[in-house]
């Protein structure tokens, strides 16, 4: 059984700083690619950071040099460390894995965590 849970969420101040986990059960990611997603109030879902199997990253233009993704693998944990946090980073954030497995294509999702920026 997969399972994603988020965590690190919170208030924090423009400027501020805080680092997202996502703990992986049930999937490898020697499979997977890992992503950081997030949605506003009235906003669609969008992809704000990604990690493939092989390490190379992509990260939405608007977080470049403020986010960083990265994956520890002897904890099973994705990250998502936010440097110089602004008000619209202010979003639910989830986790997202993705990946072929047997021929078919599989997506899992976390819970999502809050993130609120604001002074």
């Amino acid at each position: 059984q997969v399972q994603l849970v988020e965590s690190g969420g919170g208030l924090v101040q423009p400027g501020g700083s805080l680092r997202l986990s996502c703990a992986a059960s049930g999937i490898l990611f020697s499979i997977y690619t890992m992503g950081w997603y997030r949605q506003a109030p009235g906003k669609q879902r969008e992809l704000v950071a990604g990690i493939t199997s092989g390490g190379s990253t992509n990260y939405k233009d608007s977080v470049k040099g403020r986010f960083t993704i990265s994956i520890d693998n002897a904890k099973n944990t994705v990250y998502l460390q936010m440097n110089s946090l602004k008000p619209e980073d202010t979003a639910v954030y989830y986790c997202n894995a993705h990946g072929k497995v047997t021929g078919l294509l599989k997506d899992y999702w976390g819970q999502g965590t809050q993130v609120t920026v604001s002074s």
